[in-house]
């Protein structure tokens, strides 16, 4: 027994020294294979899976982010140039305007009454928002034209060039209720000679006149070189004058920050995808179900309106090949892959309506992980404090619709024509509240369109609030790309964006993509999309970059400034630093300049670009070409309730977000 005791005594000792020597060989072995790692932390991971999109060193990458070279003599100057007299004191008369229609065609509006105004010598009254009225179910902090801008600021700025009063007096009032003063509803292509000999005598007479302005703007895009003054004019009004109300402007700023503390750069994407704007091209067919079914219904409104001149069904495959049909979603992606954006790039989708919902946005958010929007950056509460209080709505009573017997179904949809429209859902199963509401609760039914609701009028005007939150970041993001622009009946978003972005920084990445030409290269490759040949790439780059700098210039002052002076202020708004070599001037048939043709800069402009370069030059500005960033962790993709996919939030949505935690 104690021999048996001794050996297992034994044993247990050569067992532990074996473990010793074991983990020491480990140790030793982890020592001398370790010294080349690198110890991992997700800042280091996210700067590795970045390397597509920044440069060594953490820097951006120049050709994907960097400014255009041949655009940075480009300065906004929109100050008067010859001798500019103040607006007289004893004016021809009164002018007030109701300006129907969306976000763009309220500020084209705007810009163009202040120009008639200072061309008839006129008292401009603050214009009215329709659809921000009272009536609509607003806030009762808010009258129509602040709900969007700031008053006060939009007089003080004006100053020296109208006289505006915040509304007719008392007595005038009275008369306009009764119809006693002449109103005029000019087209948004009106002439001088309109105003002149048809508007001005009638002012002069009555002393007020009234305006009603609906196609987004009242005055030729286009004036005489004479004129210029008057360009330069709607210029301070758009980019000076008409500055958001205080709490837009905080909560967009504080919304340009948080995208900027995630510490990379940011690309503003507008889809363009608008009811309106699909119907008047013909672009139904690039859509399903019932979605067709209401970009036809629309198209059929406008040709009873007068605004379509064409037939109702129109091949929209052969509309987008020609180029009048906004880029699909994810026809951008695999642009914006194609030039080299990595998939972690942050997207910020810019936009109050995307017509066809999440379900067009799937194969953009596969492509770019990081597709932000206002309410993956903003709390419901701080959406909710920028819409103020508002009265609550009554209880929506609406019953389902009658039941139909089987012969009335079999009719109607003999009737339907080829293309089926959505059935109703099955008799043994209740219909739900979303399928009795919207779009869903009447196509289904009947062919006519409801009357708006009251949530619908009150949703209208809060898309005002969330198209301006989308301009300021649009304008402030590092690129600019646009699902469409240009070639509407009337100004778009996306058009307005690009003429800010050309006033205030002419050299920053804007895309001017040619639709036309971007659909014969996906013809080329629509069976292939995801797996492009490399020729094709290398025609998507090479059309893309000449897109943001003259060539791209050129064709937008050719196609989108006789619809919209605002999308392409130059050159009248804007002069040319003399130190830098002066661009051939290159002149339309009519003799306009389509590039060149810039004032040079004051002294006191040129003098304060010398100092930013000679303090850039020294390392002291903190440059896009230069900065090195610690760099979040990457942004994980969520999954609400709703099946959308946002970016991780720094905060609760339900809660207040406090930067300074």
């Amino acid at each position: 027994m104690m021999l048996f005791k001794s050996k297992l005594k034994w044993v247990a000792l050569f067992v532990l020294g074996m473990s010793m020597a074991s983990l020491v060989v480990h140790l030793s072995i982890t020592k001398f294979s370790g010294m080349g790692l690198v110890q991992y932390s997700p800042v280091a991971g996210f700067r590795q899976e970045f390397g597509s999109l920044i440069g060594i060193q953490g820097r951006w990458n120049k050709k994907l982010w960097g400014p255009i070279n041949s655009l940075e003599s480009l300065q906004p100057y929109a100050n008067p140039r010859t001798n500019y007299p103040a607006p007289s004191e004893k004016s021809n008369g009164l002018i007030y305007a109701k300006v129907f229609g969306g976000f763009e065609k309220i500020r084209s509006s705007i810009c163009d009454l202040v120009t008639i105004s200072r061309l008839l010598n006129a008292t401009l009254v603050i214009p009215e928002i329709q659809e921000s009225l009272r009536s609509k179910g607003i806030s009762y902090k808010f009258k129509s034209f602040s709900y969007l801008y700031d008053e006060e600021q939009f007089i003080a700025s004006l100053t020296n060039d109208i006289i505006i009063v915040k509304s007719l007096p008392e007595n005038l009032k009275a008369a306009r209720k009764r119809n006693e003063f002449p109103n005029f509803k000019p087209r948004s292509s009106a002439s001088l000679d309109y105003y002149i000999k048809e508007i001005l005598p009638q002012l002069k007479k009555s002393k007020v006149i009234g305006l009603i302005l609906t196609d987004g703007g009242c005055l030729q895009s286009i004036l005489p070189p004479s004129m210029s003054e008057f360009q330069r004019l709607r210029c301070r009004v758009a980019f000076h004058a008409l500055q958001f109300r205080p709490g837009i402007q905080i909560l967009g700023q504080r919304m340009v920050e948080r995208l900027r503390s995630w510490g990379h750069p940011i690309l503003a994407y507008h889809p363009g995808l608008v009811r309106d704007t699909l119907a008047y091209h013909g672009c139904a067919e690039l859509f399903q179900d019932v979605h067709t079914e209401l970009i036809q219904h629309r198209r059929a409104q406008m040709i009873k309106q007068g605004i379509v001149k064409e037939k109702l069904s129109v091949d929209s495959h052969l509309r987008r090949e020609n180029g009048s049909c906004p880029l699909m979603p994810e026809e951008v992606g695999v642009l914006l892959r194609a030039m080299g954006y990595s998939p972690k790039t942050i997207i910020y989708l810019a936009g109050s309506e995307t017509f066809g919902g999440q379900r067009v946005l799937i194969p953009l958010r596969a492509m770019f992980a990081n597709l932000v929007d206002r309410t993956s950056l903003c709390s419901k509460k701080e959406l909710s404090d920028l819409i103020g209080p508002e009265t609550s709505l009554p209880l929506d009573l609406s019953q389902p619709p009658p039941a139909k017997s089987a012969k009335q179904l079999k009719e109607e949809w003999n009737k339907a024509g080829p293309r089926p429209r959505p059935l109703p859902p099955p008799p043994d199963r209740p219909i739900y509240r979303h399928e009795k509401e919207g779009w869903y609760g009447w196509i289904t039914e009947t062919d006519m369109e409801p009357i708006p609701s009251a949530m619908d009028l009150r949703m209208q005007a809060h898309r005002f609030l969330w198209d301006a939150l989308d301009y300021i970041i649009s304008v402030e993001a590092d690129a600019f790309f646009p699902g469409f622009h240009n070639d509407g009946k009337w100004p778009d978003f996306a058009s307005l964006v690009m003429g800010q972005r050309l006033y205030e920084s002419a050299s920053s990445r804007t895309y001017r993509p040619d639709r036309k030409v971007i659909a014969k290269l996906f013809k080329i490759t629509r069976e292939n999309m995801y797996h492009p040949k490399h020729n094709w790439t290398l025609s998507v780059k090479e059309h893309l970059n000449k897109s943001l700098a003259e060539e791209g210039l050129i064709r937008q002052s050719l196609v989108s400034k006789p619809r919209s002076f605002l999308s392409h202020p130059l050159p009248e708004c804007s002069c040319r630093i003399s130190s830098v070599k002066v661009p051939n001037q290159i002149k339309g048939n009519g003799g306009r300049f389509l590039y060149g043709g810039e004032d040079e800069c004051p002294k006191w402009i040129q003098h304060g670009q010398e100092k930013a370069a000679s303090l850039e030059a020294r390392g002291i500005n903190d440059d896009s070409e230069s900065l090195d960033y610690e760099y979040a962790t990457e942004l994980p993709e969520s999954d609400d309730n709703d099946g959308k996919n946002t970016a991780t939030l720094p905060f609760d949505r339900d809660e207040e977000w406090d930067p300074n935690d």
